[in-house]
């Protein structure tokens, strides 16, 4: 049996979707009523560790997806508080839900995931890591005014698509060979002027609009901090991860 926790969330549910037809599969949800349709259902609630212990109880393989939490310090608290109970419990691997380079930084975004990496290799629980990019159905490049803008200086973003990342998961899932592996996924590169030729518009870069994250994630962009490339998500797919191009076309 696999259990998906946070399985309400959007890449829950489509892991979900992903393996109901290839496991017995349980989601763990914080609120029944809004859990997917179709297959068995638990409360997990991740600041009730009573409620993980019931969750995880009896599962082959868990796919531990982060908390929404973004208090770093709550959101490690929630993930440490996952893996006792998986461990008293008995979940014979973790399939954990990460971020890039959290193996090596470990502040800002990847505070929380760094922490939960080292917390789950000392738990001498068999466990795979999937270290995600940021989502590209976050990022869609939208035309406003006939022309496409944009703050990141025309340099590449990896991001992935959750429906790739989704399929990737339940691949790990449902394959064998994964255990004490860990993948960095990237989506294949984009920039915002190859999208605007593609689309037949102009590019104009514009300043960004005021202090803020979105202000702190272009000048990652800008300085080349979301190119990097490797081959595991292709890999564990066994095809091409989906295009920001491909998404784009299909869609208008």
């Amino acid at each position: 049996m696999i259990v998906v926790s946070a399985a309400s969330g959007a890449l829950g549910r489509l892991v979900i979707d992903r393996l109901r037809t290839r496991a017995d599969v349980v989601a763990a949800v914080r609120d029944p009523a809004r859990a997917p349709e179709g297959v068995p259902v638990r409360w997990c609630d991740y600041d009730d560790p009573a409620s993980l212990r019931t969750a995880f109880e009896g599962a082959a393989r868990l796919l531990l997806i982060s908390s929404p939490e973004l208090d770093p310090g709550r959101r490690i608290g929630h993930h440490l508080a996952a893996l006792a109970a998986a461990a008293d419990v008995g979940v014979g691997a973790v399939v954990y839900t990460s971020f890039l380079d959290a193996d090596t930084v470990a502040t800002g975004m990847t505070e929380a995931h760094h922490a939960t990496e080292q917390a789950l290799l000392r738990s001498g629980l068999p466990c795979t890591i999937l270290r995600h990019p940021f989502y590209s159905d976050a990022f869609v490049p939208r035309v406003s005014g006939g022309e496409l803008t944009g703050s990141g200086g025309g340099r590449g973003l990896n991001t992935a698509f959750r429906s790739d990342l989704a399929e990737a998961a339940a691949n790990v899932l449902t394959g064998e060979g994964h255990e004490g592996r860990a993948y960095d996924f990237t989506g294949p590169l984009w920039t915002h002027p190859e999208v605007a030729r593609a689309l037949g518009v102009p590019y104009r870069e514009v300043p960004d609009a005021a202090p803020g994250p979105m202000a702190w994630l272009n000048a990652r962009i800008r300085a080349g901090a979301l190119e990097r490339q490797t081959p595991d998500l292709e890999n564990i797919l066994g095809h091409p991860a989906r295009t920001m191009l491909s998404h784009l076309h299909a869609t208008l």
